[in-house]
């Protein structure tokens, strides 16, 4: 697992990128606290304010992502003295945590600004109750997290503003209704719902440390959008902890608080963070765990009983988690993934038809960027099949299933890249062919989303005539301006078609039934 850590690619260097830019605005954030006076707890909450804003702003644009972490403080202000002030109302503080906990993820229907201040209002009331923050230290715990976000943010938009020439692709929210119908709101739900389970059984374990529970409860359902992507989560954050455990007791417990080489593994836990979220939650919830010990050793409180207790509330949180997901308004897996699914085949729609305008002849038709949106989608797909190729998952056909519909949208998106790539040459001319075989794209895209009809949310294709498809001869002669462009892109194009049809044979039978040939 180790090896394979190692060997994901990673384009353009981003988790690498991003990976030391949070360490130097981690670090600089830390540093300024800490030199401008400022106690240990506030420090604490200083450097996570730095980490989080790092972590959960995605906005697509540079100046979205300052707007948000400009925002970030009237969040998690207010929420900060709603839990200093509720410090000694045990009643009234647990139905405050289990609200903004409900709201944090409803708040995700709003995009990644939604998710990034939602994340910030949680945590904000989370390490209150880490740090048992009373009213006297807002004050200095207000400045510290505003120095906190301008240093990181100076690094960030300043110092390391890569965004400039690599533009970020967050990854879109589950298609939704309104009400019940829409994902965000049934999470929200389940959040409240494992929540106050985690609550209850963590404050039996813990007076002190219940809200652990509560925390890895929440943090389960961040990025997931179906019961079997939030299970797998669970089960990946337990062994995290798990094997983030044993690295505390080799690390941390033997450090006994020193502060130079405690900080020193703060900085490769900020990096590992960052460098594994997106390909491995269990690496990243290994550096999170280990990361809680050595600052638990600041303080003065880490032993071997902590790290056992944090493993106990784990589990508990995972299970209340578990629950939810299971019997609370359940987003089912197969529900999940066939949207993302949908989703994906639209932007192939979208992507083809784009590359023909541009093949035409129109300049301002550019699919690079609708191929790269393409990329995300499949991603997320990828992410939501993830429950079914495991292997624990005991469900053959199902799990072959999944593989084959894996392997059909890598396809999809290497042909949209090579007819992207193609589309981009200046010297590729129009080939009469090149329509015909759009078209036959388009009528593969209907007949696999939405047999009979227009694919609902798909962009009507440029300069197509009245006619059918059927009609447009499949031999057109090539035009007189033939360009080995044409040719390619045309290759791209049939096996875009190719692979629609195949996917339409997993797609529109029965989950559990065996595929052809398996």
């Amino acid at each position: 697992m180790l090896k394979r850590m190692f060997v994901v690619p990673d384009p353009g260097r981003l988790r690498l990128r991003s990976a030391t830019r949070a360490v130097l605005g981690v670090g600089l954030a830390v540093a300024v606290c800490g030199l401008s006076g400022h106690t240990l707890p506030a420090v604490i909450t200083g450097g996570l304010a730095a980490l989080l804003a790092l972590f959960t702003v995605t906005d697509t644009t540079v100046r979205a992502q300052a707007v948000s972490t400009a925002l970030l403080p009237a969040v998690g202000f207010p929420v900060l003295a709603l839990a200093a002030g509720l410090h000694d109302t045990p009643l009234l503080r647990d139905v405050a945590f289990l609200a903004v906990a409900g709201l944090g993820v409803y708040a995700r229907r709003w995009g990644p600004r939604g998710h990034a201040l939602g994340v910030f209002a949680f945590m904000t009331f989370f390490v209150a109750q880490f740090l048992r923050t009373v009213p006297e230290q807002l004050p200095g715990l207000y400045t510290a997290v505003t120095l906190a976000l301008i240093a990181s943010s100076a690094v960030r938009f300043g110092l390391w503003c890569y965004e400039r020439w690599i533009p970020p692709h967050p990854a879109p929210a589950l298609p939704g209704g309104s009400g019940l119908a829409r994902a965000t709101t049934r999470q929200a739900v389940q959040v409240a719902v494992a929540g106050a389970f985690a609550l209850v059984v963590g404050q039996i374990l813990s007076e002190g440390r219940w809200y652990w529970a509560v925390g890895a409860a929440w943090w389960i359902f961040v990025n997931t959008s179906s019961r079997g992507e939030t299970l797998l989560r669970g089960f990946r954050r337990v062994l995290g902890t798990v094997v983030g455990i044993g690295a505390g007791l080799l690390l941390a417990l033997p450090l006994h608080g020193a502060v130079a080489p405690t900080a020193a593994l703060v900085a490769v836990c900020v990096f590992g963070i960052f460098y594994t979220a997106p390909v491995s939650y269990s690496w990243m919830m290994l550096a999170v765990t280990l990361m809680v010990s050595l600052l638990y050793g600041l303080l003065g409180a880490l032993e071997p009983g902590l790290l056992a207790l944090r493993l106990a509330e784990t589990g508990v949180g995972a299970l209340g988690a578990a629950l939810a997901v299971t019997f609370v308004l359940p987003i089912t897996t197969h529900a999940a993934t066939h949207a993302w699914i949908e989703r994906a085949v639209h932007s192939v729609h979208g992507c083809t038809t784009t590359a023909a305008r541009r093949l035409a002849g129109d300049p301002d038709a550019d699919p690079a960027p609708l191929a790269a949106q393409l990329e995300v989608v499949i991603g997320r797909a990828r992410l939501s099949l993830a429950p079914l190729v495991h292997p624990l998952n005991p469900l053959r056909a199902r799990k072959a299933r999944a593989r084959q519909v894996l392997a059909l949208l890598d396809d999809c998106a290497r042909e949209v890249r090579g007819l992207a790539s193609v589309a981009a040459d200046p010297q590729a001319s129009h080939d009469a062919r090149l329509a015909a075989a759009c078209w036959r794209v388009e009528a593969a895209v209907q007949a696999l989303v939405s047999p009979g009809g227009e694919p609902a949310g798909s962009p009507a294709p440029q300069g197509r005539p009245s006619a059918a498809p059927h009609t447009v001869p499949t031999d057109a002669t090539p035009g007189p301006a033939h360009h080995p462009g044409a040719e390619a892109a045309l290759n791209h194009l049939h096996g875009l078609e190719k692979v629609l049809t195949e996917l339409a044979a997993p797609l529109h039978s029965s989950p559990g039934s065996p595929l052809v040939g398996s």
